[in-house]
């Protein structure tokens, strides 16, 4: 079952990729190309499983190697290639479909040391096609003395600072919820193999791109870093609260149910400020000229926030984010995975899609984060199990014959869980 029909070319039509990729980032990256029309071949093993097709929520309830939906979510629109990299056989296909195919981009998302091994690195795979945009991430880099340092987007996020600024001011570090950084490095991924396609264009040679995901990650702590490198401030956790402006929280509304319910309001000027007044029927404790000023706000946070929470208590709170929002007061739902599924704006932009899956049926997957107008994408195939598209890809892309697919299985290079 495909998406919505595309009647324009895709963004990246016509372009071919041979991915490695597993996890967050990698996957992330080239599923952006995949649902824009590239052709991925997206390389797995049964033997050594991606470790988020290990990760819940699963079918059902029912653990299974092609039955998760988080794995699902970072792979549609790519065609399955399942390799028993341990087998040197396997090491001499890819060349072979390197060599063949000629893919325009090679991306891989291990510790440097892999690929190397594998005798498919950067120069390696330049000697076959040279003028390919090799695509490396892995969380500190190809290079220095912690690039051999493994680990998730947990511990990116936790090297480049995230955690220590993250919670409340008497407790603990926290978390922002996830692997943060396995979120946030996609698009800068994407930005970086687009200029790569674009100076390939232009001079006709390609590259290697080497992605830190902790690197890159620390971008996003730019005015933090400033501030302590030009004034000597460090940052500590302040909650919800934010370095200029009040009221900036997580506010009470009326339970729905059994079920807390929140709304974030953040006024960021005198005019919100004035607007939120208003929308609250400008009571009393509003008046006067303490909380006139976003200075007088600020210092005045604490007891502006228990103000504030007690008549947010008394609405509903998706009610209280359209008030504030049509009077110009910035203000979102807290929500929960059934309030996104049910979002008037993820509707309208028809987010949630139903893909086919092969093992598991009819599924939603999570859609396109942009919208092209002039060359729209399409989620344009569900999730493929291991090793689904074998004998499509050698035969069909690759060119190999019945007997040379049928000598690979027996070398036990073809892997599948079908």
């Amino acid at each position: 079952m495909r998406g919505e029909p595309v009647t324009a070319a895709m963004a990246f039509e016509g372009l071919r990729v041979l991915d490695f990729t597993w996890v967050g980032v990698g996957p992330i990256t080239t599923k952006y190309l995949a649902d824009h029309g590239a052709t991925v071949i997206h390389i797995e093993s049964v033997s050594r499983p991606d470790v988020l097709r290990g990760v819940p929520p699963f079918k059902d309830a029912r653990p299974g190697i092609n039955r998760s939906q988080f794995a699902a979510n970072f792979n549609t629109s790519k065609y399955g290639l399942g390799l028993n990299m341990s087998v040197p056989q396997s090491r001499e296909l890819v060349e072979r479909i390197i060599g063949r195919w000629q893919p325009d981009i090679v991306a891989e998302s291990f510790t440097p040391k892999t690929m190397r091994n594998w005798g498919l690195d950067y120069q390696a795979v330049r000697a076959i096609k040279p003028d390919i945009i090799y695509f490396s991430t892995c969380q500190m880099g190809q290079t220095g003395p912690h690039a051999r340092y493994a680990g998730f987007g947990q511990l990116a996020a936790a090297l480049a600072g995230f955690y220590h600024i993250t919670g409340w001011p008497d407790r603990g570090p926290s978390i922002p919820q996830g692997a943060y950084a396995d979120f946030v490095n996609p698009p800068n991924a994407l930005a970086a193999i687009v200029a790569a396609l674009e100076f390939r264009r232009r001079t006709g040679k390609g590259q290697q791109l080497d992605l830190s995901q902790f690197e890159c990650a620390t971008q996003f702590l730019a005015p933090v870093i400033m501030d302590y490198l030009a004034n000597g401030h460090a940052m500590e956790r302040q909650g919800n609260l934010d370095i200029d402006y009040a009221p900036n929280g997580v506010y009470p509304c009326m339970p729905e149910g059994t079920t807390e319910s929140l709304c974030a309001i953040a006024v960021t000027s005198d005019e919100e400020w004035e607007a939120l007044c208003t929308v609250m029927g400008n009571p009393s404790w509003t008046q006067g000229s303490r909380f006139s000023t976003a200075a007088g706000r600020k210092e005045s946070e604490q007891e502006l926030a228990l103000l504030l929470g007690k008549w947010t208590a008394n609405h509903r709170a998706h009610e209280l984010m359209d008030l504030l929002q049509r009077a110009g007061v910035p203000a979102g739902v807290v929500q929960n995975q059934s309030d996104l599924w049910n979002d008037p704006q993820l509707a309208h932009r028809g987010f949630f899609q139903w893909l086919d899956h092969t093992e598991c049926g009819p599924m939603p997957y999570d859609g396109l984060q942009f919208l092209l107008s002039k060359s729209p994408g399409a989620l344009r195939m569900a999730h493929a199990l291991v090793g689904e598209h074998n004998e499509l890809i050698l035969k069909e892309f690759i060119g190999l014959t019945d007997d040379e697919v049928a000598d690979l299985v027996a070398q036990e290079v073809l892997e599948t869980s079908l």
